[in-house]
């Protein structure tokens, strides 16, 4: 074994550990001799391409990284837009649906109901557990906008960890995917016999309350160093566990706070764009949502934050933001409702139920339009020609995913609004030529937000993630944009600049969390903004 010492940090003392080398080459005679490194990654390209489905190439690249990750993740450094797609939104919708069929070899932790009181030992199992530093959990339960997939959601926390370490530079051995079996309600899941989950029902939330608490508790001391991301819950448990957890360990909720990161990014570009058009003040934007989930009311929360840099109260924040769902607009004379859907409710309309969107957008004459409610074609040719006639650019962002759930489709929002529409989607469109002019898409990809907020979380040895860390990344997404960016009218920035994008979000975040106090690594508080940044870059690994 080959032995090399690597540099860590350890109570502020930048310390030598020893590691094992890669292992070398194989001896001569075990390759054939005109292999080569750069003429194999185009051979892997060509294979990659040569696939003519996305799950197809998705199963090409689960089964590179496994056999070469280091080509798989300089393949993807070096073909972020076109790898993206392929191993997280849209195709990881398509391999959830399929993972009990396409499945080849177990990667990540599985934890049953059934391992209560054994939790600690089945995380011990876990062959790194000294490298570890982020884990994404999920259980399951709400899959994109598939649904209760049960242990078919693995590939949410495995391409999310993918995104991490192409994404931000976190090492591969540092990662730790975790789906949490716990049933599925799904019944065509339970009938199928290739169905790799436990073939029973979820149980009731008191009893999974007692689980999760093992869970984090048994988490906590066997990975002391480890970051977590929860990822796709049923909104009810995502409300739960985050604010059981939030405060005791390091953790964040992906959908709840990464999405609402991410769209307040985008839409403090496109809000600039549109009050440059309206010569409306940036206070004066109105947001009306449709979905009301867990993402929407995330989202909503996290775009107060809007209205706040702007001057405004959190209650007049508040006030500027309207929630629409399957029954229609949220308002207290409706009647009972879920509890995370009170906080928007609307105190101020006391009419009958409005439920037709093209009315509520007549009623509320809001700026923006947001799509969270994973219905297709929701923003229909009369919506948005609706909210292009009250606003000289809409900002409309249908961000449900796969694309075969998003509320509109890009070509179809440029037309109906005539070309002047400001566009931001949870999944890829292609650009669009419009009188001559070419107009581009945004993506509010959760990707430009979690590795970055992750990275910086795990350098400062945050002991939670507080919503000022979440607001810096957003901000910090937000400026990124270059000159060149901002001529297109580009929301966020490109994607290839990815790894750039990162390391100025994990710097705010390092930043914000040693303003909130929950930094541990004290050292960095010395450092300035730019040893500060030479320093994450530094850290961040290159395959």
């Amino acid at each position: 074994m080959t032995i090399v010492l690597h540099p860590v940090w350890s109570n502020g003392v930048q310390k030598l550990k020893v590691v094992s080398a890669p292992p070398p080459k194989p001896a001569r005679g075990l390759l054939p001799p005109a292999h080569d490194d750069q003429i194999h990654a185009l051979r892997c390209i060509a294979q990659l391409r040569s696939k003519t489905s996305p799950i197809e190439k998705y199963i090409y690249l689960s089964q590179l990284k496994d056999a070469d990750p280091a080509m798989f993740y300089r393949l993807c450094m070096a073909n972020m837009a076109e790898f993206t797609p392929l191993i997280y939104t849209p195709t990881v919708g398509d391999a959830c649906l399929q993972y009990s069929h396409i499945f080849r070899r177990p990667e990540g932790l599985f934890i049953s109901i059934k391992d209560k009181g054994n939790i600690g030992k089945i995380l011990r199992n876990w062959h790194r557990i000294d490298d570890a530093r982020i884990s994404v959990v999920t259980d399951g339960s709400r899959i994109l906008g598939l649904g209760d997939l049960g242990v078919n959601g693995m590939p949410i926390s495995i391409g999310k960890l993918s995104l991490y370490v192409a994404g931000a530079g976190i090492r591969p051995e540092s990662t730790v995917p975790i789906c949490l079996d716990l049933g599925t309600d799904n019944q065509k899941f339970l009938d199928d016999p290739l169905y790799l989950g436990l073939r029973q029902r979820r149980p009731p939330m008191a009893e999974l309350e007692g689980f999760m608490e093992e869970f984090m508790t048994e988490m906590a001391a066997v990975f002391p160093k480890l970051l977590i991301q929860f990822e796709d819950f049923a909104t009810d448990k995502a409300f739960a566990y985050l604010e059981a957890f939030r405060n005791r360990y390091p953790l964040f909720n992906d959908d709840i706070q990464g999405t609402g990161a991410v769209v307040l990014s985008g839409f403090l570009n496109a809000a600039r764009l549109s009050s440059q058009a309206s010569g409306r003040p940036l206070a004066d934007h109105r947001i009306l949502f449709l979905g009301a989930g867990s993402a929407g009311v995330g989202v909503g929360m996290q775009l107060m934050s809007f209205f706040k840099l702007q001057g405004l109260s959190a209650e007049e924040a508040r006030e500027k933001i309207w929630l629409v769902d399957s029954q229609g607009l949220i308002y207290d004379g409706r009647g009972p409702m879920a509890e995370h859907k009170k906080f928007f409710s609307r105190k101020d309309y006391n009419g009958p139920p409005m439920t037709n969107l093209t009315d509520i957008i007549n009623y509320v004459k809001p700026t923006a339009l947001l799509g969270l409610s994973t219905t297709k074609g929701a923003f229909d040719q009369s919506v948005i020609e609706t909210m292009s006639a009250i606003n000289p650019r809409p900002i409309i962002f249908p961000l449900s995913n796969p694309v075969r759930l998003s509320e509109c489709e890009f070509h179809e929002a440029v037309e109906w609004s005539r070309g002047q529409v400001l566009f931001a989607s949870g999944s890829p469109f292609p650009e669009e030529e419009y009188n001559g002019h070419m107009l581009y898409p945004g993506q509010g990809n959760n990707m430009y937000i979690f590795p970055g907020l992750g990275l910086g979380a795990i350098l400062a040895r945050a002991a939670a993630v507080t919503d000022s860390m979440v607001e810096a990344s957003s901000l910090g997404l937000a400026n990124a944009l270059t000159e060149d960016e901002r001529a297109y009218d580009l929301l966020y920035p490109r994607v290839e600049r990815i790894r750039e994008i990162s390391a100025q979000i994990a710097l705010s975040v390092i930043r914000a969390a040693q303003k909130a106090g929950v930094d541990r690594s004290s050292d960095l508080r010395k450092m300035s903004d730019a040893e500060l940044l030479a320093f994450v870059q530094s850290k961040m690994w290159n395959p």
